[in-house]
């Protein structure tokens, strides 16, 4: 079933890192998008409390192939979410401005909450910087997992889970940020 000419739609679906979901208007603009809530119940709720008047559907056609993005990203750190048309016409401009700057960090690599505000031309906004990716309502096609604190460091991460949940996601993409233990190995 499709999501009404001019209504909200979402599906929930599966990726290793627990259940996600993906909410869009007609005819394929994501205007949300969600990390797991603890279940495939909990992230239906999540999404239901942030967009009451969104339906869950089956997914067609460019929105088919945002859910294999994100699946792909979130398994093997390899899904490619550039293409993911968003609508971020609800998004204040600061916010939106951040997150075209993040949708360009590749795959593997990071920046710091600072060199995303020099990329802005504020170098002194880093703090807005971590507001406004902790308001990010595209997690991951946004993928604020790639934004660390200076030094490397991992920051903060909103999403359940917090920083443990953002490592994980760095590591399927290769970012190691701790050294592995024996029982990691």
């Amino acid at each position: 079933m499709a999501a009404p000419r001019d209504g909200l739609a979402f599906c929930v679906f599966p990726t290793a890192i627990g259940h996600c979901a993906l909410v869009w208007r007609s005819p394929a603009h994501v205007v949300g998008s969600t990390l797991p809530h603890g279940s495939a119940d909990g992230t239906r709720d999540a999404v239901r409390r942030w967009y009451p008047a969104a339906h869950e559907s089956s997914p067609e056609g460019v929105v088919v192939d945002a859910v294999s993005a994100v699946t792909a990203l979130l398994g093997s750190g390899a899904g490619d979410l550039s293409g993911i048309d968003l609508d971020m016409s609800e998004v204040p401009d600061f916010d939106r401005r951040v997150y075209e700057v993040v949708r360009t960090i590749p795959a593997g690599t990071t920046l710091t909450y600072g060199d995303v505000a020099a990329r802005l031309g504020s170098p002194g906004a880093a703090q807005a910087v971590g507001q406004a990716l902790g308001r990010n309502p595209f997690p991951p096609i946004v993928p604020c997992h790639r934004v660390l604190a200076a030094g490397r460091q991992v920051g903060g991460f909103s999403a359940r889970g917090g920083r443990r949940t953002k490592l994980r996601m760095l590591d399927a993409e290769g970012v190691h940020l701790e050294h592995p233990t024996l029982f990691d190995v």
